[in-house]
């Protein structure tokens, strides 16, 4: 069966140039972009990930979008001291029961909400004993009268 192997989000932003110069302060790297100026789209990757941005031809409205980015980091105080020193704003870090090594958000400048959180050897290790609990939960429901 064919199946699709990549996943890009893509965003209309209102200007890419300003979209670009936000994202690499988060880490992402321009790639690829369609050579035009103003630029039309542009890729963007980062350590394990990628986003597209597409220049809108109608007026932003991120709160209508219903979207929103989660980015991890291994070191989140820093991440949010650098950005506050190249003039972003960084809410304060909470430490919520999904996140409990720590997590802050932010917005761009088109107004879409970003969230970061930290992944730490906590979240690590939840997540593996997910994993776990979930292949002994799959595996037991697929024995033979398992899923009664």
């Amino acid at each position: 069966m064919a199946k699709v192997a990549h996943s890009t989000p893509m965003l209309h932003v209102a200007s890419i140039e300003r979209t670009i110069a936000f994202y690499e302060k988060l880490g992402f790297r321009l790639i690829d972009d369609d050579g035009c100026r103003p630029v039309g789209w542009a890729r963007m990757h980062c350590a394990s990930g990628e986003i597209m941005f597409l220049r809108a031809e109608h007026k932003i409205e991120a709160t209508k979008q219903g979207f929103f980015f989660y980015l991890y980091t291994p070191e989140l105080e820093v991440l949010r001291e650098e950005l506050f020193m190249q003039g972003i704003t960084a809410s304060e870090i909470r430490h919520p029961p999904y996140m409990p090594s720590g997590a802050m958000s932010l917005i761009d400048p088109d107004g879409y909400r970003i969230e970061v959180g930290q992944w730490g050897e906590i979240e690590q290790a939840k997540w593996e004993q997910h994993l776990v609990n979930r292949a002994t939960v799959l595996k037991m429901a697929l024995r033979p009268g398992g899923g009664t």
